[in-house]
C-alpha cells in the first residue's frame, strides 16, 4: 500500500510505504512525513521517509518531554562532575581527568538538546542545512569521544590494578589519551560535515540529523561499514580486552592470596575485611557488567538502525523506531556521571560536604589497625581503583 499524495513536493518521492499510525487533514486524506516542511528544506527529506504518514502527536509529545527531562539530568549531573572534580584537589589525579573528559563530552551532548525541541515545535531543522550540519556535528563529536574515553578509561582501570605501583598513566599520558579522544572524534564527524565522505540528512521525525545511512551507494556503504569500526567495534574491543584482563589479573590474585592464606593456617591475608560477603572478584566483575552495559545500551541501537538501513531490510526502519537509538545514547550521557562518578568515595564526601541537601551519607573508613601496606581492590564506578594503604 502506498500514499497517494500529489502535493507540491520538490524534494525526492516516495519509493516505498511501510505505514504506521499517522495524522490525516481534515479530509481525512493521508498526510506524509516531511509535507509540512518548508519548500526551501524538501530536498533534505530523505525518500525513504516520505513512504511513511506523519507520527501521531502522542509519539512526539513523548519524545519531547523525554528530551525535557533528559537535558535537565545532563546539565545537572554533569555540571556537578566538572564542578567537583575541577575544583577538589583530592580528585586531581589522573585517572579522574579521564573522568572529567567524559562529563565534558555527555555535556557536550546536550548542548542540541535545546536545537531539538525548537525542531520538534517547529516541525522541522531550524537552519535548514547548517542548523541540520550543527545537530549532527555535535553528536557525532560528543558521541565518538564518549566511546573513546570509555575505552582510555577501561585500559586505564586495567593498568592501574595489575600494576598499582608502576603501571598507573601520568599527568602526561592522560592528557595525551585525552587530546587523542578529541582527535578520534573528528574525522567522521567532520566528512559529513563537508559532504567529502558522507552527509548530514534529518531522520526520524525530521526533527533530528544524524549521517546519511539510507543511500543506497556503494560509497555510501563502505562509509557505514568504516564509521561502525571507527566508533563502535574498536571501542568495543578495547573495554572488553581490557575489563576481561582485569578481571583475569584479580581473579588470578585472589587465587594466590587463598592459597598462601591456606599454607599459613589464616583465613585471610586481608586487613580490611568487609561484612560483605562479596568477593573483590565478583564487586569487580559487577562493575565491570556495568560498564560494559552502559556501552552496549548508547551504542548498539544506533549501530543496528545503521547496518539495517545501509544492507538489510529499510521498511524495519520507521520514524519511531529510528528516534530509539537516539534516546538511548542521550540517556546514557545523563547516567555515566551517577554510574561512574557517584559511585567514587571521595566524589561522594565532596557532595555530602558541599551540597547536604542532595541526602547523600558516605562511610569514612579508617585504614585498619594492623601495619604494613595491604593491597585492596575497591569498586568505585568506572573507577576500580587498587589503592596501597599504609
Amino acid at each position: 500500500m502506498h500514499i497517494n499524495y500529489t502535493g507540491d513536493l520538490t524534494g525526492p518521492q516516495p519509493y516505498a510505504s511501510f505505514l504506521n499510525d499517522s495524522l490525516g487533514d481534515a479530509s481525512g486524506s493521508v498526510l506524509p512525513l516531511g509535507h509540512d516542511y518548508p519548500a526551501e528544506f524538501q530536498h533534505m527529506v530523505h525518500a525513504h521517509w516520505r513512504g511513511f504518514r506523519t507520527p501521531p502527536i502522542y509519539h512526539r509529545a513523548g519524545i519531547y518531554i523525554a528530551f525535557c527531562v533528559l537535558m535537565t539530568l545532563n546539565i545537572f549531573g554533569n555540571g556537578l562532575v566538572i564542578w567537583i572534580f575541577s575544583t577538589s584537589k583530592s580528585l586531581r589525579t589522573p585517572s579522574n581527568l579521564l573522568i572529567l573528559n567524559l562529563a565534558v563530552f555527555d555535556l557536550f551532548m546536550a548542548s542540541n538538546m535545546p536545537h531539538y525541541l525548537i525542531n520538534a515545535t517547529l516541525g522541522y531543522i531550524a537552519g535548514g542545512e547548517m542548523g541540520c550540519d550543527i545537530y549532527a556535528l555535535n553528536g557525532g563529536i560528543s558521541g565518538m569521544g564518549a566511546s573513546i574515553t570509555n575505552a582510555f578509561i577501561a585500559f586505564d582501570r586495567y593498568k592501574t590494578i595489575s600494576n598499582p605501583i608502576d603501571g598507573r598513566l601520568s599527568y602526561g599520558q592522560i592528557l595525551m589519551c585525552i587530546i587523542f579522544t578529541w582527535l578520534w572524534a573528528t574525522p567522521f564527524s567532520v566528512l559529513p560535515l563537508f559532504q567529502i565522505w558522507g552527509r548530514y540528512l534529518p531522520e526520524g521525525f525530521l526533527t533530528t540529523c544524524t549521517f546519511d545511512y539510507l543511500t543506497n551507494t556503494d560509497e555510501n556503504r563502505l562509509f557505514v561499514r568504516t564509521i561502525f569500526v571507527w566508533s563502535y567495534a574498536i571501542p568495543m574491543t578495547v573495554i572488553i580486552v581490557s575489563y576481561y584482563k582485569l578481571f583475569t589479573h584479580v581473579r588470578t590474585h585472589e587465587q594466590m592470596l587463598a592459597e598462601q592464606a591456606k599454607k599459613m593456617n589464616v583465613k585471610s591475608l586481608s586487613a580490611n575485611q568487609n561484612n560483605d560477603s562479596m568477593s573483590v572478584e565478583l564487586k569487580i566483575a559487577k562493575a565491570a557488567l556495568i560498564i560494559y552495559m552502559l556501552f552496549v545500551l548508547a551504542w548498539t541501537p544506533y549501530s543496528v538502525v545503521a547496518l539495517i538501513g545501509c544492507f538489510g531490510e529499510q521498511q524495519l526502519i520507521t520514524p519511531f523506531v529510528s528516534m530509539l537509538p537516539m534516546l538511548a545514547c542521550k540517556s546514557v550521557s545523563c547516567l555515566d556521571p551517577w554510574v561512574y562518578a557517584t559511585s567514587h568515595p571521595k566524589y561522594r564526601l565532596e557532595l555530602e560536604r558541599r551540597l547536604p541537601w542532595l541526602g547523600i551519607r558516605e562511610k569514612q573508613t579508617g585504614t585498619g589497625a594492623t601495619g604494613g601496606q595491604e593491597s585492596v581492590a575497591s569498586v568505585s564506578g568506572d573507577t576500580l581503583a587498587m589503592s596501597v594503604q599504609n
